[in-house]
């Protein structure tokens, strides 16, 4: 039987293209978050990102949960769950109120943030997040806490990331299929920053890359917040779908053979070492065929020439084209691969390392790699529980300055120049 539920209880859940893995932490008395249990299922329903089979994705969520389950002595009701696919818009909306010189009170902070409510409207996308990220006095931007100054003029940042709404609507109908309530579903790049980058690195500027199966997602952290966010098309699975294709062999062949010998670089002994290659439809009688470790590393390194180009576009077009003094992080289950960071830092000539999740005590190594970052970073995420605007209550009367159509209009053009 199962133990009664303890208190601070947080589940989270990533749904991949190639695997879905559930989390159990506990949050104790001193902040800290203690791992109780781990699940890992293969993912056979999503592509790219998006729910393409609902049953067998309902039934990779049930089962990886549960294995969380046995491991923590405990059953769940309710998990955070990641969003990873494409389509996301992530923009800072501005807002101002006219104070007359008083001191900033909380009732001034909540009349602010009631009127970002009612202003922020994407247009038919659905918003994921919509938090107050930093004030501003008089112009002065930056003001962490602007209670007791006093203000002609207060301001917030907005920061708001959206999405279309139903690939969101598709994965919560999956996790509610698996009896599970859904708390919250959290863009993955907010998710990862959170576990891989330090408050430091968020504030001065980097460039977090996240190599999935599926999609590479790159996000660009800028004033302590994620300032914006592309998604590419191509992961870690095109890899493993490239060496099936050129040496002919399946694809858990292809990936094993990635995961063991494969690399970014290469070096002049990969010419003498050999692999034996498993074919898919293997011929009775028929002599094993082998390629050399420099065969499999010439396909690997075709690939990553068509993504790191991409990469760096992406990276241009959000303002951080620019490698000096540039930083970039690599996550998701492609930054494993061998010698992956020395071969992009060589490309894209800036600092380049690889992310691991941090911040939960407990963790077993199989989950403390680059690949479960998204992982702990929603139990890092659940654990903060930061202020969302759209759990106020809606106000009647704008107090900003600018009128609703003028804000509206203004994030709506922001979303359609990133989109």
């Amino acid at each position: 039987m199962a133990k009664t539920t303890p208190e601070g209880l947080i589940t989270a859940l990533d749904v991949g293209t190639s695997k879905v893995s559930a989390l159990i932490a506990q949050r104790t008395d001193d902040g800290q978050m203690v791992v109780l249990g781990t699940g890992q299922r293969e993912s056979r329903g999503v592509t790219r990102g998006y729910v393409a089979d609902m049953h067998a994705t309902e039934l990779a969520i049930r089962e990886a949960v549960e294995q969380a389950e046995r491991i923590a002595g405990t059953n769940i009701e309710d998990v955070w769950v990641s969003f990873s696919a494409g389509g996301l818009i992530s923009d800072i909306v501005k807002l101002e109120a006219d104070l007359g010189g008083h001191r900033v009170e909380q009732s001034d902070i909540d009349e602010l943030l009631k009127a970002g409510r009612e202003a922020i409207n994407p247009h038919g996308k659905m918003v994921l997040h919509a938090q107050p990220t930093r004030y501003s006095v008089d112009g002065l931007a930056g003001v962490k806490r602007p209670i007791g100054l006093h203000a002609d003029r207060l301001g917030v940042d907005i920061h708001v990331v959206a999405t279309e709404g139903s690939p969101v609507r598709n994965l919560d109908l999956c996790v509610r299929s698996a009896h599970l309530e859904v708390r919250s579903i959290i863009a993955a790049p907010v998710a990862t920053g959170l576990a891989c980058l330090t408050d430091e690195e968020r504030e001065l500027g980097v460039a977090l890359v996240e190599i999935g199966a599926g999609v590479t997602n790159v996000s660009v952290f800028q004033g302590g917040v994620l300032s914006g966010l592309a998604s590419i098309g191509m992961g870690s699975a095109d890899i493993t779908d490239d060496i099936a294709t050129a040496f002919g062999t399946a694809r858990a062949w292809a990936e094993r053979t990635k995961c063991f010998y494969g690399s970014a670089n290469i070096s002049p002994r990969d010419n003498h070492d050999m692999i034996d290659v498993v074919h898919a439809n293997p011929t009775e009688g028929a002599e094993t065929t082998r390629i050399t470790k420099a065969q499999l590393i010439a396909v690997i390194r075709q690939r990553l020439e068509r993504l790191v180009p991409q990469i760096q576009a992406e990276l241009t077009k959000l303002g951080m084209g620019d490698p000096v003094g540039r930083q970039i992080v690599l996550t998701g289950g492609g930054a494993e691969l061998t010698g992956i960071a020395d071969y992009m830092q060589q490309v894209l000539g800036s600092m380049v390392r690889v992310g691991r999740p941090r911040g939960l005590v407990a963790l077993p190594e199989a989950h403390s790699g680059p690949a479960f970052a998204t992982l702990a970073g929603l139990a890092c995420f659940a654990a903060a529980d930061p202020l969302d605007l759209r759990t106020l209550e809606p106000k009647h009367q704008l107090v900003t300055r600018a009128s609703p159509r003028a804000v509206f209009s203004r994030l709506l053009a922001a979303f359609r120049a990133n989109y």
